[in-house]
């Protein structure tokens, strides 16, 4: 998710955990941003159903920084074993005190999502917005918790959240998606057009969340297809496989049981 993020983001967040944190902590959490956001390096193959399904082969380690835990948190969602990176995402948070580290557990969001905890999702996604009030990503996760808390023929949410007055993404991509999303004027047709006269980056997210919105909307066999090609797409298997989003659309389609 953080790796479409302007640089000036990243730096305010590095500044910003450095004022939250006690020393003793900050040393641990500042290699964050350029360890988790920046996309992972290619990967020759396609994991396989078995290595998806498989429980994270590290065990929980007291001893284990934050950043470590995210990381193992990060990994076991990518192998598919969302209730184990979940697991280390609760510790990491645990690990720092006064709930500091909470607002920058995205992942953690993610992994609510997929357990259907959407409650929790929500309250997650909330509270990572009040930090980063420009993530259009963080918005858009925090509506499909709502969407999935309640009936999905009611269409938008109450409560969601938005931009600040008079700011938007700079991404063209991102802000088609969050117009649809909210509900402000895109349409569905608007996103996938968006994708197809752009990289293969903006396909790619175009497709995913296009996938999630059929979803939280009740149209399956829409998600299905959307999410399914989002998974084959040329970044999902190319230069953006180790993206955790790209993680997020086969671990999405294998939970589901949308086989490609």
């Amino acid at each position: 998710m953080k790796n479409h993020h302007h640089i000036i983001t990243v730096v305010a967040y590095l500044l910003l955990c450095c004022s939250l944190l006690p020393s003793s902590t900050t040393a641990l959490l500042l290699p964050l941003p350029t360890q988790h956001i920046v996309s992972r390096p290619h990967h020759n193959r396609q994991p396989t159903l078995t290595s998806l399904h498989a429980t994270s082969s590290s065990s929980i380690n007291e001893d284990d920084s934050p950043r470590t835990l995210i990381s193992k948190g990060m990994n076991s969602f990518r192998n598919g074993d969302v209730s184990t990176s979940l697991q280390y995402f609760d510790k990491a948070n645990d690990s720092v005190p006064d709930n500091k580290l909470t607002p920058y557990l995205w992942q953690r969001g993610i992994s609510y999502y997929y357990l259907d905890k959407f409650q929790e999702g929500h309250e997650q996604f909330s509270l990572d917005v009040r930090v980063n009030p420009l993530d259009v990503e963080e918005i858009v996760w925090d509506i499909a918790c709502l969407a999935r808390m309640n009936d999905s023929r009611f269409f938008p949410v109450e409560n969601q959240m938005s931009l600040p007055k008079g700011k938007k993404d700079r991404r063209k991509i991102m802000s088609t998606v969050y117009s649809l999303f909210r509900n402000d004027g895109a349409t569905e047709y608007d996103l996938r057009e968006a994708g197809h006269d752009s990289n293969i980056s903006d396909e790619f997210y175009s497709l995913f969340y296009l996938g999630l919105y059929c979803e939280i909307r009740g149209e399956t066999s829409k998600a299905e297809m959307y999410m399914k090609m989002a998974e084959r797409s040329k970044y999902a298997t190319g230069a953006g496989y180790g993206d955790y989003m790209s993680a997020c659309a086969r671990v999405h389609c294998k939970l589901r049981g949308w086989v490609v």
